[in-house]
């Protein structure tokens, strides 16, 4: 696979530091401002990874020498036995069989996280371990969370929270409903259309059940004080960045995922890209110009810009 060149950074780093800015001086300043959220959302294989980490460490580097905590949604599943316990209790709903779609999140741990992190109380951010359980994954033991905010330790000040689906808000019943009618219209119009489109092959209620679950994610969407979008000009390329990194995976190690069991395993996400990406696409930060849009191409490269 050609190796990914990162045209991202340079354009969302100053963005937020220029956000972070604006946050301080309205709050008396680095050491007066209350923990500043930002929320970083990709389609899976678009390069959050790199992001992340080179945001983090700018922030973390002189001259701004921040505290700084990053969480990954993915730390928020809920426990091997409550997701077992939820399939169990939704067996005809796909969507819920196995971890992936808001609703399989523990949005009380989220809450209580949160709540802590801006508060700047003590706090442990919780890490998953998705080798578990033969890949269906687990939470792992509280002793390797991570402990922030502690007595001796510096309080965080800013907090990176990335993820396929962070900023994904719900929509009302009839806008999920209209989704799911257009989608079964592509599909009867045209079985071999190059729009990929999944919403047609599931029940109403699967995808009420999980639109009704996100709207607890509002928990963490409304503290973000900055978003970063990393969109892509056609959200199947999902499949391809995912069937490339599988194939690299199998040849570096000898394991990975077969080529029809990554596109099984996308189909369990693209109903949520379906439904809830346009209305990310229009803004989910309180504050007007606070959330920034990249659109990239099939090659990964940044090709639009928007401040929303």
């Amino acid at each position: 696979m050609a190796a990914i060149i990162d045209d991202k950074s340079p354009i969302c780093i100053p963005f937020i530091l220029k956000k972070l800015k604006e946050h301080q001086d309205v709050n008396g300043g680095p050491n007066s401002a209350p923990p500043f959220f930002i929320g970083l959302n990709g389609v899976q294989g678009v390069g959050k990874t790199t992001l992340v980490t080179l945001l983090a460490k700018t922030l973390k580097d002189p001259p701004y020498s921040l505290p700084v905590a990053v969480l990954s949604i993915d730390d928020l599943y809920l426990t091997h036995a409550d997701q077992v316990a939820l399939a169990q209790s939704n067996p005809l709903n796909p969507l819920v069989q196995h971890r992936g779609e808001p609703g399989t999140h523990d949005l009380d741990l989220a809450s209580t996280l949160f709540t802590a992190l801006k508060a700047e109380q003590p706090a442990l951010i919780p890490r998953y371990d998705k080798s578990q359980f033969d890949g269906q994954g687990d939470r792992m033991d509280r002793h390797k969370w991570i402990a922030v905010n502690q007595d001796g330790q510096q309080k965080i000040k800013i907090v990176i929270c990335e993820g396929w689906c962070v900023g994904f808000r719900a929509l009302t019943d009839d806008e999920v409903k209209a989704k799911w009618e257009e989608s079964k219209q592509l599909h009867q119009a045209d079985a071999n259309s190059s729009t990929r489109t999944t919403l047609w092959s599931l029940r109403l209620e699967d995808l009420l059940f999980v639109n009704c679950k996100l709207k607890g994610y509002d928990v963490m969407t409304n503290l973000f004080d900055a978003m970063v979008h990393l969109d892509a000009e056609d959200t199947s390329y999902v499949y391809k960045w995912r069937l490339q990194q599988e194939a690299e995976l199998r040849q570096q190690t000898g394991r990975g995922m077969t080529d029809e069991q990554v596109i099984k395993f996308v189909d369990g996400y693209y109903p949520a890209y379906e439904l809830f990406s346009d209305k990310l696409r229009q803004g989910v930060v309180n504050t007007k110009g606070c959330q920034l849009r990249l659109v990239v191409s099939k090659n990964r490269q940044v090709q639009d810009v928007f401040v929303i």
